[in-house]
Formats: C-alpha cells, structure tokens, sequence
C-alpha cells in the first residue's frame, strides 16, 4: 500500500522559464508520438492520452497543435528514446529517459549531472530490476473493492488497488495500460483521471539524510536542466 509515484500535476511550472520548459519537453514528447503512430488521437490511442495529459499540465493548445503539424511534415527531427540508470545523492536510486537526437551529447550531459553531484552512473539494468513499469491511473472514489471488481471482469490484469483520502488509484503492468483505462472508463461513466500514465514505481523507498537534500535538489534540476531529458525517476524520500 502507499506506493510512491509521482503525480506530474503537484510540480506544474509556476516560472515562465520553467512553463517553456515543461512546454518543450512535452512538444517532443508529442511530435515522437505523432510520428510514429500518426498524428490523429481519434486513431493513436497513445497520443489521445499524451494530449490529455498535457492539457492537464496546462500546455497551451498551440504548443500541441504545432507538435502535431511538425509531425505530418515531411522530414523532421528523429529522436530516439533513451534511458540511462544509475546511484543518486544518498546512494538512492535513479532512472532517467531522454529523447534524443544525438546520443553522444545526451549521454555527455547525463554523466556530467551524476559526476557534478557525487553521484554515480550505471549500465543498463543497474537499477531498473528494482522498479515495476506500471501504468497508473487515480481518480475520485472510496471503494476499492467496487473497481477491483470491475476490473476483474474485464479481464484486466491489475497488479494494485489502493485506496487513500478519497483517492483510488489503479496499478497494472505498462502492457496493460489501454485495457486498464477502457475497463475504467466502461465501468464508471464519466470517470476523471487525476493522474493517467506510464511510470517506474520504485519498489523500496529510502530517506536520504538532510546532508544530501542540497546535493538531490541540484542533482534533480541540473537533469531538468538537460534539454533530451523527459523524466526522472527515483526511490529518495526528503
């Protein structure tokens, strides 16, 4: 129970360097998306769901439609996902995913964010075994047993269900993410998704000593710093 996901919307932008930010990664987020999969929601289930969440994250309209008119071009940026492991401040663990359109200077910046901060990079597969790939959904409600149910009936495979002050919220394996979501959405018409994606969930947390916080925080905003980096995942508590 509890387990420590991280809810997007509890760290939206208030700076408008940090909203440009935020606008930008999205942006390449939605045009990779498009690219691969076509650029109408209607058709791209995943980007159906990267569009609602970004309006949730209050990217303007305009930023979303320019992603996907640069995807229908022809030509173009070709990013390439990347994910890179490693031990952070406090000896926490850390996951990091980029899109990149030049690995040699993701890489680059990465390291030099773990080297800067006496953390240490990793290969592939260091940290990741102690993570699931959940898909993870949370909305209003009190009654677990009620969408456990549900669920079962569809035939959703579902890893969690907890709930937590007036919160249910939904674990399933990131393979399970669109049977997840229409079982929801079928079973409780009208149903709102305060949170609604794909993340690595540590499976231990561990509390870093109020030695390392500053070391975390500046590790933490020099990877948000890096321009190829989507999302941090880690299992420190400060």
């Amino acid at each position: 129970m509890g387990r420590a996901f991280q809810n997007r919307k509890d760290s939206i932008a208030k700076t408008a360097a940090a909203k440009s930010k935020v606008y930008s990664k999205y942006g390449r987020e939605l045009y990779v998306v498009a690219k691969s999969g076509g650029a109408d929601p209607d058709a791209n289930l995943s980007l159906r769901s990267l569009i609602d969440r970004a309006r949730k994250d209050q990217v303007p309209a305009h930023v979303i439609q320019n992603a996907l008119d640069k995807a229908n071009g022809v030509g173009g940026e070709n990013y390439e996902p990347a994910r890179y492991e490693g031990f952070g401040p406090g000896n926490c663990m850390v996951i990091v995913e980029c899109l990149t359109d030049n690995a040699n200077r993701t890489i680059t910046e990465v390291r030099n964010c773990f080297t800067k901060t006496k953390s240490k990079i990793g290969a592939p597969g260091t940290v990741g075994h102690m993570f699931d790939h959940c898909a993870i959904f949370s909305f209003a409600g009190n009654d677990e047993d009620t969408v456990l149910e549900a669920l079962m009936e569809a035939d959703v495979d579902v890893t969690d269900v907890e709930c937590e002050d007036g919160k249910v919220t939904v674990f399933a394996p990131h393979t399970e993410y669109f049977s997840t979501k229409t079982a929801l959405q079928n079973a409780f018409e009208g149903i709102e998704f305060d949170v609604d994606e794909i993340q690595f969930v540590p499976q231990t947390s561990v509390e870093i000593s109020p030695d390392d916080i500053p070391m975390m925080e500046k590790f933490l905003d020099m990877l948000d710093d890096c321009d190829d980096v989507q999302r941090v995942y880690h299992n420190a508590i400060f």
